[in-house]
């Protein structure tokens, strides 16, 4: 299969997935066409995507190796996770357990669609896999938190290193600027994904009431299957900066999140009628990062350090660090999940973990005979 762009990856019908199969097995097999259709009607964008990914991945690898993909078997299988994993130096790419497991969730549904034997499901498989989790470990790694003012044990003192407080100061006072104002501070509010974010419309914002205050309605989202819809809090700091972005921009209705264009020199040449790419999110958390450090507001920060940070840095980063500030704050578990739509606490103690360890009960003896000797 062909390379293709991130915009070709949008799932537009049900020919666009059995295409995608079509192209991997060739003509051997018969699509399945109600079970193709039954993966588009429960399947959101971002599987959809994934899918489609995790074909291309294995079509290139069989084309690598010489192999047939409608022929594959469960030994040449086999062979792709060992690689995948680093037990056979093949010099392919090292993936994460959760990754691969993805990969073989994806080829078997693709096998499946296409009529024909599912080499995945397979006992030598399944027991390479069970390998792979062990020589790889199954913790995944967690983007770098941003909170608000940053990693520092009391939220009222003065904001430290890379936090959301700095970024804000870091923002231009154009176009460009305004928009990446009002996207940190949605982003903070709402603790949003960013497929979310950037499927914001100007018609799912409501106020501000008499306070300034507003809310957000998220109509999808990753846990939200049924598409029931949620509702999100934004601040009156929020809302005034919603308001500055479409003034400037000039934003009546559509998207709320829209591409800057900008000229070679940087300055701002026009703002586009599409909504952002998702992928564009951690870009922008990064260029910030960068952009406050080139300001001097990280303080005695290292240039090492900062790119450290940046390479830390992803779209899930204030997600992370809503969590703990939350958890610093000593919010009750199910008030965080009902505000931030998580639907599995461990998710929200994965991100406060490292937060957690410092104000745990091991801290707390340490500080008490601390104060003793």
């Amino acid at each position: 299969m062909s390379q293709k762009s991130p915009a070709s990856l949008i799932i537009v019908g049900p020919d666009d997935l059995a295409g995608e199969v079509r192209a991997l097995v060739g003509s051997a097999g018969t699509i399945d066409a109600a079970l193709v259709d039954a993966a588009m009607r429960g399947w959101s964008l971002n599987t959809c995507r994934a899918f489609r990914s995790d074909l291309m991945i294995w079509g290139a690898w069989c084309r690598t190796a010489k192999i047939a993909p409608e022929n594959a078997t469960s030994d040449n299988v086999a062979r792709w996770v060992r690689a995948l994993a680093g037990v056979d130096e093949t010099g392919e790419k090292i993936r994460a357990a959760a990754t691969i497991e993805r990969y073989l969730v994806n080829l078997g549904w693709a096998y499946r669609m296409a009529g024909l034997v599912d080499p995945t499901a397979a006992p030598l498989v399944k027991l390479e896999m069970k390998a792979a989790r062990k020589r790889l470990g199954v913790r995944q790694r967690q983007a770098r938190g941003i909170r608000f003012r940053g990693d520092i044990a009391d939220l009222d003192s003065p904001a430290s290193g890379v936090c959301l407080a700095h970024l804000l100061k870091a923002c231009r006072r154009d176009e460009l600027g305004l928009r990446d104002a009002a996207l940190l501070r949605v982003a903070y509010d709402t603790a949003a994904r960013r497929s979310e974010l950037v499927a914001i419309d100007v018609a799912h914002l409501d106020g501000p009431d008499a306070s300034g205050a507003g809310t957000l309605f998220v109509p999808t989202s990753k846990t939200d299957r049924e598409g029931e819809g949620a509702y999100a809090y934004l601040s009156p700091a929020t809302m005034a900066a919603i308001a500055k972005w479409r003034e400037k921009a000039g934003i009546g209705r559509g998207p709320l999140f829209r591409r800057v264009e900008t000229h070679f020199d940087g300055s701002v040449a026009a703002v586009g009628p599409n909504r952002m790419h998702a992928n564009s999110i951690t870009l922008i958390y990064r260029r910030l990062v960068r952009a406050a450090f080139e300001k001097k507001l990280l303080g005695e920060m290292s240039e090492r350090e900062m790119e450290r940070w940046v390479a830390d840095v992803s779209s899930h980063s204030i997600r992370v660090g809503v969590a703990q500030d939350n958890i610093a704050m000593e919010e009750s578990m199910p008030a965080i999940m009902q505000a931030y739509r998580w639907r599995d606490p461990k998710t929200v103690m994965r991100y406060g973990a490292r937060l957690a360890t410092k104000s745990g009960a091991s801290a707390r003896m340490a500080a008490r005979f601390g104060e003793t000797t």
